[in-house]
């Protein structure tokens, strides 16, 4: 899995490629400690080179957004294939996140 961070328009974005199993979100988690001090910027999660999630990615997700939105950031996911959305759609990430 490689991630990548920028800030765009003074707000962050996250990219993935790759598989984001087990294995990978250890490095993933500390990949994303910078999104973590996001007070007053927006993030965007995106996923279009992103071949695989597992449980343990979407915790990844998960505590992002609780983060974010507890200092008042908003949290986007952008490029979902439709393999990734139905399963988003499925746990329900859906309705907790503003997906495009």
């Amino acid at each position: 899995m490689k991630t990548e961070i920028r800030e765009e328009n003074q707000n962050y974005v996250m990219t993935f490629e790759g598989r984001l199993d087990t294995p990978a979100s250890f490095q993933v988690k500390r990949d994303m400690q910078k999104l973590y001090d996001c007070e007053g910027h927006d993030i965007t999660l995106d996923c279009t080179n992103m071949e695989y999630i597992t449980s343990s990615g979407l915790r990844l997700f998960l505590d992002l957004l609780k983060v974010a939105k507890s200092k008042g950031s908003k949290v986007t996911i952008v490029g979902l294939n439709d393999e990734l959305l139905a399963l988003f759609d499925e746990v329900g990430f859906v309705n907790l996140f503003d997906i495009r």
